[in-house]
């Protein structure tokens, strides 16, 4: 979808309405012929605008318990960083930011509604119909970006009065229109319409590259995320394994092969983000400097994963399959004077020059928004909630040995064990220690801490934690089953120093607040 296309749909957005001047004019006039949608390949054209090319990664991760703060003195950081760091409302923006996702988030549901809004008056084919299931999944999808960001997680409790989001499901022609929020219970019933709408007939063959689209593949994997979001257990088993098939290992990242890679971030962030890798149900690019910020680089690492992080709570900690020297790609340390850094190689840094001699231009990256390792620990975390431990240790098994050395086969006995010796970070409330677990608070009910639920939940919290390191989804699973998170600075040593905040289970910070400018607009913002 070109740029004056998606600005078009982007004038047509209410919420948008304060960066335009001239709208009767603007809305008289038909920019050119491209904004006549009356054949299909127009709607496959604009159905690659549903898909958002600004993301949620860098603040979903700096605002997540996988970063910490290396103090003031440290000049790599901007106010940016500082600010979503701390949890504060977003007072500048970068393509990054807040306002950067929101406003990308409605031009893809604008382009969504267009798309459907063409389909129904034109000759009903068989394209056309994986069209509308393309583009009701666009929409569903961006909604349930922006709920798990700009909303308070689900909870069936308190859904009801919990603030929602308006969801549009018409082109929008005036820019006068006024919203209300809306409560949670209506804004999930909405998403799970347009997905079990939408997946019968989504397929994605008549794309070139079919992993930038919804395929039917990563269709059911939103659809396992989603169901597992809102606590429909086995409809997120059933939705997973239609995605995995019989044989899911083989669908699993191969990271054995990329260890025999030239071991460089290029080679390597390439591989993971290739169209051919099996794990990769579905690509999006972004303007982003995630592939900085998770990168060899020195940009805002003020605000990083550390070794002290690494060491104590994931990636370098003593795991259920060994240490660090386990997996197949090692974790990477930058260590240096304002810098310290664990990381895994993942998201690419890609530079797109607009003046080659100036040497200006636009920071990008690409990444997975959906993989087969991702939907197969949703499954088994599915599983652990229906106490079929068994089948549970078995997808836990499979992810292990595909990013590990390791041959041990997980039991709940083995995990039991393992846990039961682990110790809790943060059991004071005003610790800023780590330890291996976190005490779990979800909104449902699961057994009390010990139990074999319990630790197989810290288990696969964990699992997911690894594989979605750097991608921004671990700030989810923090708002899903009530995370605490301390604010703390660390020393010169690379140690925690001083606390400054801390983020309890029913802090209203866990609703990202809306973007300034949407609030002026006229759109209620979150409870502070």
């Amino acid at each position: 979808m070109n740029t004056l296309l998606k600005h078009t749909y982007t004038g047509a957005i209410m919420l948008c309405a304060s960066t335009m001047v001239s709208c009767n004019n603007f809305l008289d006039t038909n920019p050119d012929n491209r904004a006549i949608i009356d054949n299909e390949q127009k709607v496959e054209n604009l159905l690659v605008g549903a898909y958002p090319d600004h993301d949620h990664i860098c603040v979903a991760e700096l605002v997540s318990d996988n970063m910490d703060d290396y103090g003031e003195s440290n000049p790599e950081t901007d106010r940016f960083c500082e600010d979503t760091w701390a949890w504060k409302e977003e007072k500048e923006q970068d393509d990054g930011s807040l306002e950067s996702f929101w406003q990308t988030s409605l031009v893809s549901i604008s382009a969504a509604n267009e798309a459907l809004k063409a389909i129904e008056n034109m000759p009903e084919s068989s394209a056309m119909q994986e069209a509308k299931g393309e583009a009701l999944m666009c929409r569903a999808y961006n909604y349930f970006m922006l709920a798990n960001m700009f909303c308070m997680p689900y909870d069936k409790a308190k859904n009801d009065t919990q603030l929602g989001l308006p969801y549009l499901t018409e082109p929008e022609v005036q820019l006068s229109l006024k919203y209300k929020r809306g409560n949670m219970t209506d804004l999930y019933k909405h998403i799970q319409a347009d997905i079990e709408e939408g997946l019968p007939f989504v397929n994605g063959s008549y794309y070139t590259v079919p992993k930038y689209h919804f395929t039917k593949r990563a269709a059911y994997a939103f659809a396992t995320r989603f169901y597992l979001f809102t606590e429909q257990w086995q409809k997120a088993i059933d939705a997973a394994t239609l995605c995995l098939g019989d044989n899911p290992a083989t669908m699993l990242r191969d990271w054995k092969y990329m260890s025999t890679l030239p071991q460089n971030k290029d080679a390597v962030t390439n591989q993971y983000i290739n169209a051919d890798e099996n794990a990769n149900l579905l690509l999006l690019t972004s303007y982003s400097n995630a592939g900085l910020i998770f990168g060899a680089y020195r940009l805002n690492s003020r605000f990083s994963h550390g070794g002290y992080l690494a060491e104590t709570e994931d990636m370098s900690a003593s795991q259920l399959w060994g240490n660090y020297s386990a997996f197949y790609m090692t974790p990477q340390v930058y260590s240096a004077t304002n810098m310290d850094k664990t990381i895994f190689w993942k998201l690419p840094y890609i530079f797109e020059y607009t003046d080659p001699v100036a040497k200006i231009g636009y920071r990008h990256t690409v990444y997975p928004a959906f993989t087969s390792d991702e939907t197969l620990l949703s499954r088994a975390e599915a599983y652990i909630m229906l106490k079929q431990y068994d089948k549970a240790c078995e997808d836990m098994t499979m992810w292990m040995h595909a990013i590990t050395k390791s041959q041990i086969v997980l039991t709940p006995e083995i995990v039991n064990e393992f846990y039961n010796n682990a110790k809790y970070s943060y059991s004071d409330k005003d610790g800023i220690e780590s330890q291996l677990k976190k005490h779990l608070n979800p909104s449902f009910a699961i057994d009390a801490e010990g139990s074999t639920q319990e630790n197989m939940l810290q288990a696969v919290l964990t699992f997911r934690r690894i594989e979605t390191m750097h991608l921004g989804l671990r700030w989810f699973d923090i708002k899903r089953y009530g995370i605490e998170i301390p604010r703390r600075v660390m020393n010169a040593e690379g140690k925690p120093e001083r606390q400054l905040d801390f983020l309890k289970k029913d802090d209203p910070r866990r609703a990202l607040q809306l973007p300034i400018k949407v609030i002026m607009a006229g759109l209620e913002g979150n409870p502070r």
